[in-house]
């Protein structure tokens, strides 16, 4: 049943909303004693039914995952100062009081890509045409240590597959204002792909977690626990990243490793020479993958 506070808690006008002359509750169809309770004693409505004021709507908007005590601010805090001790608490079933890690992971990593669609740009060059090849401009794409684009109105492609070779032909042999739009949205369609290949580097970050740790004997799950809270993390100081500001550039660069390094030690207390070696195992399997998502989505971004 939710708290009553003096407001809710007092008498008001307005009769209880029922089904049966004031005597059900209109969510549930419960039987209401009379007097009139503010709430429903078996499923916590209030019994008292009026349209909300727009303060009213703001507050259950708010309500306690954004005021300055509830568990949005309570999770944060314990998320940034204290590195791993929010997967140590939700290990330990302290759950409900601080937000779920998929919830926390989602809204961080939403809010960060969405500043990032809005500051942050992905460039690809386009230069003039030549005079006299007028038709198509140059283009110039690179893919790792691949190379294609247009040049002098020829497609060139070097270092890379074949096939891949044909597909980017035919999206670069196009008449020169669609080819502009194409490479227009390059950029764009990037950003946006990024949260979904997020989605499959953290998986797989919790699976390296869950081989190298597999004398813990822990659930996968709770080893992704730790990977939702410490890719939170990193989302946050991506989001520190894009302000510009060189300072701070630097701070969250540097707090990026620190953070893993220390939420490793207090989620999983092992000695430090071997988490030296299981970082780095798991910064090699990690890399690997993040060029392989890369390489994926920089193929998708342009052949889809």
């Amino acid at each position: 049943m939710p708290d009553v506070t003096p407001e809710t808690a007092r008498p008001d006008s307005a009769p209880c909303h029922a089904g049966p002359p004031g005597t059900r509750c209109a969510n549930c169809g419960q039987p209401l004693p009379q007097p009139c309770p503010a709430f429903c004693g078996h499923c916590g409505q209030e019994t008292r039914l009026r349209p909300p004021t727009v303060l009213e709507m703001l507050q259950q908007f708010g309500g306690a995952y954004l005021s300055t005590e509830g568990a949005l601010w309570r999770t944060l805090r314990l998320l940034l100062l204290r590195p791993g001790e929010l997967t140590v608490q939700y290990l330990r079933g302290r759950r409900r009081h601080y937000v779920l890690p998929l919830r926390l992971y989602l809204t961080v990593s939403v809010l960060v890509l969405l500043l990032m669609r809005t500051v942050a740009q992905v460039d690809v060059k386009v230069g003039e045409p030549p005079a006299d090849t007028p038709r198509v401009p140059n283009v110039q794409l690179r893919l790792g240590a691949g190379e294609a684009g247009m040049k002098d109105g020829a497609f060139y492609c070097q270092r890379l597959p074949a096939w891949m070779c044909s597909n980017l032909q035919q999206r670069l042999d196009l008449a020169p204002q669609a080819l502009a739009r194409q490479v227009g949205t390059l950029g764009e369609r990037f950003l946006g792909n990024i949260g979904a290949a997020m989605f499959v580097l953290l998986p797989s970050f919790a699976l390296w977690l869950q081989l190298a740790y597999r004398n813990r004997r822990l659930h996968y799950t709770e080893h992704l626990v730790f990977a939702l809270h410490l890719h939170a993390f990193w989302f946050a100081m991506l989001g520190l990243m894009l302000t510009g500001w060189g300072w701070l550039i630097a701070l969250a660069m540097l707090a990026v490793p620190v953070y893993a390094w220390l939420a490793l030690g207090r989620v999983y207390r092992d000695r430090r020479w071997v988490r030296a070696l299981r970082v780095l195992a798991i910064g090699l399997a990690q890399g690997l993958a993040l060029l392989l998502a890369t390489t994926v989505l920089a193929l998708f971004t342009l052949l889809v």
